[in-house]
């Protein structure tokens, strides 16, 4: 799992709560902060037929830089959660 600190305010915030570490020990990369996913403008293009679930507000196909994948806009919430089982959860109640 690629993670992408949507500010340098951001990462600075969660740095010091410890979760960087958390995450880097979990198998996560941490990736510079920006938006640079948002237009498949950095490192892990999703391949063909790769699913991928997104916590920006956007989505159209290609969005990520490759028209043959699945994107998925979906809370933070379920992206953590999903990442943790390894599928999709319905994280709504």
């Amino acid at each position: 799992m690629l993670v992408f600190p949507a500010s340098q305010e951001v990462f600075l915030e969660v740095l010091k709560k410890g979760w960087i570490a958390e995450l880097v020990e979990a198998g996560f990369v941490i990736m510079n902060p920006g938006g640079g996913p948002c237009m498949g403008n950095h490192e892990g293009v999703p391949a063909n037929g790769e699913v991928v679930l997104a916590t920006s507000n956007r989505n159209f196909k290609g969005r990520l830089g490759n028209k043959e994948s699945f994107v998925y806009l979906v809370s933070p919430r379920t992206a953590a959660m999903s990442a943790l089982t390894g599928k999709i959860e319905d994280c709504r109640y």
